[in-house]
């Protein structure tokens, strides 16, 4: 397992179906032990936050093992475009 912001990304939009996915390795000199994510999965739209945030978790249940310290944001396309300057 490749543990990389790349890799994460792409984890993320395929297994949730994520509209957008941005994945920040926030570790001082990037190696990999902490990531900052935003996602927007278009297939939980409608439901509590927690029922975002736990489908998030169990795609990355094996990689948060490796992962020292993990910030999600996931918000719904139109809580997104709310929050885009205009």
């Amino acid at each position: 397992m490749e543990l990389s912001s790349h890799y994460l990304r792409e984890k993320l939009q395929r297994d949730l179906e994520a509209e957008h996915v941005e994945v920040e390795d926030t570790t001082l000199n990037h190696c990999t032990t902490s990531f900052q994510v935003l996602v927007l999965p278009t297939k939980f739209e409608g439901k509590p936050l927690l029922q975002i945030h736990w489908p998030v978790n169990e795609c990355l249940a094996e990689e948060l093992l490796h992962i020292h310290a993990f910030e999600q944001k996931t918000l719904t396309p139109e809580q997104w475009a709310q929050e885009q300057p205009k």
